[in-house]
């Protein structure tokens, strides 16, 4: 095979592997082809946590792998979890070459599964098309490596840069079509978060309403003071809603499990969450991507601590004038040499609206 082929057939697995994408937490987005004499043979992605790898899927499509060569968008698993090693089923199919996108960053595989094949007498190539894999698990990435995850968060403004009025109205600023592309990114997620301040004013539902199968999100509100009301929307929705807190106040806890919520008491800063210990307990929850819904002070919070990765920003073409909400409320910023900057990466009109894409 020519490093144009490689190229050509990883790109197929990498597809296979973006359909995982709403339903495979807290495993990571896999996919693999086979293929023997120019000829794709099988193909199979990761569907869902407990069920087979991408590798087991493409070996059951395919009659016979013997010789083959395996496009793997992920290093080959090499331990059993919930299901076996995949590196003895294609050792075992016969294949003669893998090809894979990115080692596993998981420590119990991270490599071990490519030398296993290696052991074997099996051609191993890695890194094609690795930083595509890269983007596509950032968030498994993240959490194997970092011990948190990759966290997104979603604004919507004005024209003038306002998230509401001064009054706090906020609905809607921006389009229907936008508000759709806020359920794909809420779909994708592994959890949304929130501020207690953002559901007493709203009280949103934080769920993906789309029309296609999902793990729905795992619902995230940080409420220092447990002030959460137990009639909230969230309370009758069915999967988990968590409250994370620094209350020691034991009545309002055990009223909100009764409700149905899960209540956890973590670290504090200034009797406030600790929100660096927020997004390590995230990690332990095996939570890859969090997709942030909240107001300027925990927007702010959380650019002040670094623990942004991405800002999706739609924006109306509409004006909400200057005692309108700001995005962030960031204190301290007094000069120019002060600003937060961040890189524009992707620019692009969803309806009448601009949807910027940016990472600090």
């Amino acid at each position: 095979m020519t490093v144009r082929q490689d190229a050509f057939y990883m790109a197929r697995a990498l597809q296979l592997a973006k359909k995982g994408r709403y339903t495979t937490d807290p495993n990571p987005r896999v996919g693999c082809v086979l293929v023997r004499d120019g000829q794709v043979i099988g193909e199979g992605w990761h569907v869902k946590a407990g069920l087979g790898h991408a590798e087991v899927d493409a070996l059951k499509h395919a009659t016979d792998a013997n010789d083959a060569t395996a496009y793997v968008t992920l290093e080959p698993c090499s331990h059993h979890g919930k299901t076996p090693p995949c590196c003895d089923a294609l050792i075992k199919a016969g294949v003669s070459r893998v090809v894979v996108a990115m080692q596993d960053p998981n420590p119990l595989v991270s490599g071990r599964g490519l030398e296993k094949l290696k052991a074997a007498g099996i051609e191993v190539i890695c890194g094609v098309l690795q930083e595509d894999a890269h983007t596509l698990n950032r968030g498994f990435i993240k959490r194997m490596t970092e011990n948190r995850p990759f966290v997104r968060s979603k604004l919507a403004m004005s024209l003038d840069g306002r998230t509401a009025m001064a009054s706090g109205e906020s609905q809607w600023i921006t389009s229907a079509e936008a508000r759709a592309d806020v359920h794909r990114l809420r779909a994708e997620s592994s959890a949304i978060l929130t501020g207690i301040n953002t559901v007493l004013a709203d009280d949103p539902a934080l769920n993906a309403r789309v029309d296609w199968a999902v793990v729905q999100p795992v619902r995230v509100v940080l409420d220092s003071k447990l002030t959460m009301p137990v009639t909230t929307r969230m309370a009758k929705l069915a999967g988990r809603s968590l409250i994370l807190t620094c209350s020691q106040d034991e009545q309002k806890r055990q009223a909100l499990q009764t409700a149905g919520f899960e209540v956890y008491r973590l670290a504090s800063n200034n009797g406030r969450l600790d929100l660096p210990a927020v997004m390590a307990f995230l990690a332990q929850q095996q939570i890859n991507e969090v997709l942030v819904e909240a107001g300027s002070v925990l927007n702010g919070a959380l650019l002040k601590e670094n623990l942004l990765d991405e800002l999706v920003v739609y924006m109306a073409p509409c004006i909400l004038g200057d005692q309108g909400r700001g995005l962030f409320t960031v204190p301290g910023l007094q000069a120019m040499t002060d600003k937060k900057s961040l890189t524009l990466r992707d620019v692009r009109q969803v309806g009448p609206d601009l949807k910027l894409t940016l990472t600090p």
